[in-house]
């Protein structure tokens, strides 16, 4: 009999996501503390938060595959940009964005029973070049308050872009599913 599978995450978006490979998991929040330590580039801040969400949660069920996952935004100045949390974050975040390359990087870490790994996905954004009023009208239409970079590229955050590059049309969404899935069946999960 498989592991339970576990996702150790209260984002609605990553539940969704995990759901298309299967539904057959539960999600508990990790009650990890999110905070950027001094200094800490995105690269290691997204990493870290990952595997402690995932080892967070394991130690509380050792028998279960357990995934932990983070992601932000870095600008071209290496500003690492969060969820806007707000109306105004948003739009400033997208004003700020307007006409440039972010790069996002999403981090996946799991632990279960035959040990644990962790990895990034990148993604690569370019926005064209956004009118103030066209980024009020994203904004209120989508509510991309809890969304790093401030849009939804699943949603009509998409119309914002000129270019995506990525390995995984999910990574940007917050859950790299082609790399997730190998390393569940590493796990002894039947995906699909």
């Amino acid at each position: 009999m498989p592991p339970p599978l576990i996702l150790a995450s209260t984002s609605p978006y990553r539940r969704t996501l995990l759901a298309r490979l299967t539904p057959e998991f539960e999600a508990i929040s990790p009650g990890v503390d999110e905070g950027r330590r001094r200094n800490e580039e995105a690269g290691h801040l997204v990493a870290r938060l990952a595997k402690e969400k995932a080892e967070a949660v394991a130690a509380r069920h050792p028998e279960a595959v357990v995934i932990g996952a983070d992601q932000a935004a870095v600008t071209e100045s290496g500003a690492i940009l969060g969820k806007p949390g707000s109306r105004v974050g948003a739009i400033a975040q997208l004003a700020g964005l307007s006409g440039t390359t972010v790069r996002f990087l999403s981090a996946v870490h799991v632990v279960g029973p035959i040990g644990e790994e962790g990895w990034i996905v990148p993604t690569e954004v370019d926005f064209r070049t956004l009118e103030l009023d066209e980024i009020k009208r994203y904004v209120d239409r989508d509510e991309p308050f809890d969304c790093a970079g401030g849009f939804k590229i699943e949603s009509l955050g998409v119309a914002l872009m000129e270019r995506v590059v990525q390995d995984d049309p999910t990574a940007l969404e917050g859950l790299p599913l082609i790399s997730l899935a190998a390393a569940l069946r590493r796990q002894g999960l039947t995906i699909p």
